[in-house]
Formats: structure tokens, sequence, C-alpha cells
């Protein structure tokens, strides 16, 4: 599950290639389920394997965490790396203050970031092992397997260029329905929770811009006639923050709130846990 691949996983067992073959066919056999089919991106577990890795390797904890003393975790002594998966909102408000405070009490920490596509992303990559945690939105679907909790919320605000002749006249439902828009889609959507609310009172507004990238619409929004709606610290930690007016939108919007989350597996991790615990600190001083 985790390496995506039988020789990797022979050379982390400890055995030899054929010999890892051979075991996962009489998995297979005795299961009565393929378990994993090959692709382009490697060996893809079936519904059956993806069913099964969550109890196992928790059971497989257990045993380890019996069987093998672990010493007690000292951060400022500590060696390790921590893969982390952001979303680009989250590389930019949480990683500058959490590398900070990591070069103080933990210089010989490393962190490697991953991105991903969408909540549900995050998810496969906490069941494959490829990082340790992410910071997002909640997962479309619950599952036991995956833990979350709330660190950081934000709201949403409409911006215009500072000398955008609406911005000089403020900003209501019929300005804003006139504007030409732009939105930032990270998962590629055409619309979102604005376009959402509108459509509750039968409006729908003009988009001329969609792009995955939220952190680029403040400069584009400087330099044109188009509106944004986005969350309030995108906008206000942009390079081109002096050249925005900021206005409230003009439709009740959701308050965004990021979750922490992590695989249950992790849950007991000493290293892992202090680091879910420094991630919370520095996302609760913002």
């Amino acid at each position: 599950m985790a390496e995506r691949n039988v020789t990797r996983a022979a050379a982390h067992v400890g055995v030899s290639q054929p010999a890892m073959s051979a075991a996962l066919s009489r998995l297979r056999l005795l299961l009565g389920d393929p378990l994993f089919h090959r692709s382009s991106d490697g060996l893809l577990p079936t519904p059956r394997a993806r069913e099964l890795a969550a109890p196992i390797q928790e059971a497989l904890g257990g045993i380890r965490a019996a069987l093998v003393r672990q010493p007690g975790f000292v951060p400022s002594e500590a060696r390790l790396t921590f893969n982390l998966g952001l979303t680009d909102y989250a590389a930019f408000v949480v990683l500058p203050p959490l590398m900070q405070v990591l070069g103080t009490e933990a210089p010989d920490i490393c962190v490697q970031v991953h991105g991903y596509h969408d909540r549900d992303h995050a998810v496969s990559l906490l069941d494959a092992g490829a990082i340790d945690a992410a910071i997002g939105v909640t997962p479309t679907q619950s599952e036991e397997r995956i833990l979350a909790r709330p660190i950081l919320r934000d709201e949403f605000i409409t911006i215009l260029r500072r000398d955008h002749p609406a911005a000089r006249r403020g900003m209501n439902l019929k300005t804003y329905l006139a504007l030409p828009h732009a939105l930032a889609s990270p998962e590629g959507q055409r619309h979102g929770l604005v376009d959402e609310a509108l459509a509750l009172h039968g409006k729908q507004r003009t988009l001329s811009l969609t792009l995955p990238q939220m952190f680029a619409l403040p400069a584009v929004i400087a330099r044109t006639d188009l509106a944004a709606t986005v969350m309030k610290r995108v906008a206000s930690h942009a390079l081109a923050s002096k050249e925005l007016a900021f206005f409230p939108p003009p439709v009740a919007l959701p308050e965004i709130v990021l979750n922490l989350i992590w695989h249950r597996r992790a849950d007991a991790n000493a290293a892992q846990a202090w680091m879910r615990g420094l991630i919370e600190r520095v996302s609760s001083a913002l």
C-alpha cells in the first residue's frame, strides 16, 4: 500500500522480490481478491485492499509499539523529516511561522511539502503513507481512519483595484453583478461558493477569468477591471494589497475552516503528535 511497487516493498521488508511476489500471490488466493492492479502510476489497490489497509496497519503498529522500545522524543535533538500535504493557502499562511519556530526549537527537523489537488487526494496520500499530515478543508466523506481538527478560520472579501470607478461608489449586489469576475478554483471548476450563494437569489455573475492559483488573483485584480471574491488572508498578505480596495461580499458566504488532518495509525506517534501540536500552536497565533 505504501510503496505501490513489489520490488521496493520487498526491499523495505528485507526479503527478495520473488519472495514478496509469492507472498502477494498467497494473499490473493487467501482473500479471493487481486488486491492490486498494475497501472502507469504503479500498483493501485482494489477496494478490498483499501478496506484492509487501515485495520492491518493499526494492528501492526500496536505490535511494533509492544515489541520495540521507543526512545523519548526530544525535538531539539531529533533528526527526521516530516511530510506535510499543503494547499497553496496553507503553504502561504502556515508554513512561514511553522518553519520559523522549527528553526529555533528543532533545527535538525526537515519538512517536505507535498501539494494535492483536492480534499480527497489528501486522504489518498495519508492512506499511502506519502504524507504524515495535511492542512485543508474537510474531506467529502467521513472516514473513521482519518482524524481531523479545526486549526484556522478565514472569511471572504471582495476586491477591486483601488482606482476602479466602482470602488468609489461602494459595493452592492447590483454593482457586483455588473462587474466581470475572476474565480480561483484549485479543482478547476467554473463555479464556487459565491456562485452557489448567488443562485439562491436567482442571480448569476459573469466570469471572465478562471484559474487554479488563488495567490495570482490580487496582482491580476490590481491591473484590470475585474473583481474577485477571495479569502481575506490571500488579499491582505499579497504584494499588491495596497493597490486594492476591500469590500464585504454582497451575499452571505460561509466562514472557511481549515483542518489539520492525519491518519489514525499515526495518532500515538510521539514525533508526529509533537508536530501536529506545533502546527496548531502557530495556527492559533494567526
